[in-house]
């Protein structure tokens, strides 16, 4: 694919663009997915300021550079909100998973901009600057977690309620796809595999089909999610973390045998061992019965 192909591919991103950000507003979608909307607004933008310095790039190299690493750099903070955005709204039914996944998610951009700041500070003098550096490894980290995405909700999307056919299901699978086609085409290019212009041909293309596959999730009706009281298994998972950051204190035998003892010492005449001998006994009785503690009567 020659030069001009890939121009040409280039100018049909924001056009379908527009076309995907005309039906999420006309279906109201932006306001479930106000973050992704966001997203598809920014890259429309950001083709219409780089494309009339792109082609006057001889002249202006220096600006196309830097609007170019710029607008790259926006790109992956708002994608990777798109990613915290898709899991929250799988979560939904599932308070206690969500704010875990959101604590998860803050320190996951922690990190990448340790590992971004360290692999800037620390590479070698080349021909990149260090702030170039530092976009392209916080892309190769956003990439990975956008196809960890999209495998997540294939394996577990049973488990969750997710139908395939959801919204949320193919914003993953649009960003999933391009992300494994373009550390694909790093990969190949890296080992000197491909020529520079297969793995821009092969970047814009796989851009293009997730745009496409958006359209298609964006423009028909997504089924009903499944009821979340019929996942045993998910409902297990949120009541199981709820119970380890709020520990229930009513099921605790110490504070009642210690009530107990300290009552049949006190009210029996004969030093307290025929009453201990009856609160235990019919504590016993009660635990067979499957009687709850508070319903055991004082003496």
């Amino acid at each position: 694919m020659g030069p001009q192909m890939q121009l040409a591919i280039w100018i049909l991103h924001p056009i379908v663009e527009s076309l995907l950000a005309g039906i999420m507003i006309r279906r109201k979608l932006y306001r479930q997915f106000p973050i992704f909307f966001t997203y598809i607004l920014s890259q429309i933008l950001n083709f219409a300021i780089l494309f009339p310095i792109y082609q006057r790039i001889t002249t202006h190299y220096n600006a196309y550079f830097y609007t170019y690493w710029a607008g790259a750099a926006v790109s992956l903070a708002i994608g990777f909100k798109v990613i915290h955005e898709i899991f929250v709204e799988v979560f939904r039914p599932y308070h206690t998973l969500k704010d875990l996944g959101t604590v998860l998610f803050k320190w996951a951009a922690l990190v990448m901009l340790l590992v971004a700041l360290v692999v800037a500070a620390s590479s070698p003098a080349s021909t990149r600057l260090p702030v170039t550096l530092a976009v392209v490894t916080v892309e190769r980290c956003v990439r990975v977690i956008q196809c960890g995405l999209i495998l997540f909700l294939l394996v577990f999307s049973r488990y969750l309620g997710v139908s395939w056919r959801q919204q949320s299901f193919g914003i993953a699978l649009g960003f999933g796809g391009f992300a494994a086609v373009e550390l694909g085409a790093v990969a190949l290019y890296s080992g000197g595999q491909i020529h520079p212009d297969t793995q821009n041909t092969l970047v814009t293309t796989a851009y293009l089909f997730s745009i496409v596959t958006w359209i298609g999730y964006a423009a028909f009706k997504a089924p009903a999610r499944e009821a979340p009281a019929t996942l045993l298994t998910s409902r297990r998972w949120e009541q199981s973390l709820t119970d380890l950051q709020t520990p229930s204190s009513a099921d605790s035998l110490i504070p009642m045998f210690e009530g107990m003892v300290e009552r049949a010492f006190s009210r029996s005449p004969n030093g307290g061992e025929d009453g201990l001998e009856k609160q235990l006994l019919a504590l016993s009785e009660r635990t067979k019965s499957g009687k709850t503690p508070e319903s055991t009567p004082k003496t």
